[in-house]
């Protein structure tokens, strides 16, 4: 049973991090958009993981056991709109210009997304890595068995 409890331990982990670099590829791709259904430009997105907690064990030695047992994982609690200021650029021919002739742009910076896409990308590995050494050891087992 711990076997299975750490590939899912993995597995919530790859799946968590997928979400957040589909989130993190809507940030870039809107990284111009000027206009959303809500009104005004788009938005920066953010992805707020938990523990994922399948056993709520209220004693310590209860909390103490599910980490002696296997990890619960993690999931994707929500995602929220990042409340930054937006970026003012000063474009009078622009359709969504002011009076003033500034344009409010997407609250994303390419940087931050491309900082975050990197620990993404090496969070997922490290998953990808928890997940082989389990097989592994899965197999190791199965060839002591023969």
């Amino acid at each position: 049973m711990r076997l299975l409890s750490a590939i899912d331990t993995s597995s919530s982990g790859m799946t968590a991090q997928r979400l957040r670099m589909d989130v993190i590829a809507s940030n870039l791709a809107n990284i111009n958009t000027t206009r959303t259904e809500a009104g005004g430009p788009y938005r920066r997105q953010l992805v707020i993981f938990e523990a994922r907690n399948p056993r709520s064990g209220h004693s310590f030695k209860d909390v103490l056991g599910q980490q002696l047992e296997g990890g619960a994982g993690v999931r994707v609690k929500k995602i929220i709109e990042d409340q930054a200021p937006f970026k003012r650029v000063f474009d009078p021919a622009h359709p969504d210009a002011g009076d003033d002739g500034y344009v409010n742009m997407p609250n994303v910076n390419v940087v931050a997304e491309m900082v975050d896409m990197i620990s993404a990308t090496r969070a997922y590995e490290a998953n990808v890595t928890a997940l082989d050494a389990t097989k592994g050891m899965a197999l190791k087992a199965l060839e002591i068995g023969r």
